[in-house]
């Protein structure tokens, strides 16, 4: 069943894992990502099969932002059952490239979390960019 205290503590982290996001602090953010973690980006590569391998991904798009990242969640879900955890959100992105671009996009999140060790770890992760399928290009109130 879940319990207030299980959902309170999940989404402490997440909030957590934002922040480190925000600062682009790549220890703190690893530290929510179980070793064994499944991710669908929309970075390549787009499947990754470890949190080493996920690591990667991250340090590369820090690499691409001048300066901290705006990163809010809006209309997140959390779900838990015994020790496992399903949590999905919109999440509104927003920072200045290395070149000067700026960056304003929108992205879903889906994690599935495992509790391990009396730690909540993301074990499963797909992140989206909704498109127009006629274009295929990103619908307009989701580009940069």
């Amino acid at each position: 069943m879940q319990t207030p205290t299980e959902e309170t503590e999940i989404r402490k982290g997440l909030d957590d894992l934002v922040q480190a996001l925000r600062a682009k602090d790549i220890e703190a953010l690893m530290a929510h990502y179980a070793a064994a973690t499944v991710v669908f980006d929309i970075r390549p590569p787009l499947r990754i099969e470890s949190a080493d391998a996920y690591r990667k991904n991250f340090e590369a798009w820090f690499a691409s932002v001048d300066g901290p990242m705006d990163y809010e969640v809006h209309e997140l879900l959390v779900t838990v059952r015994d020790d496992v955890a399903f949590c999905h959100s919109l999440c509104h992105v927003r920072s200045k490239r290395t070149n000067g671009e700026k960056a304003d996009y929108w992205v879903r999140v889906t994690s599935g979390l495992r509790k391990m060790s009396d730690h909540w770890m993301i074990t499963h992760e797909h992140i989206s960019m909704p498109i127009d399928l006629r274009t295929m290009q990103a619908q307009p109130e989701f580009q940069s």
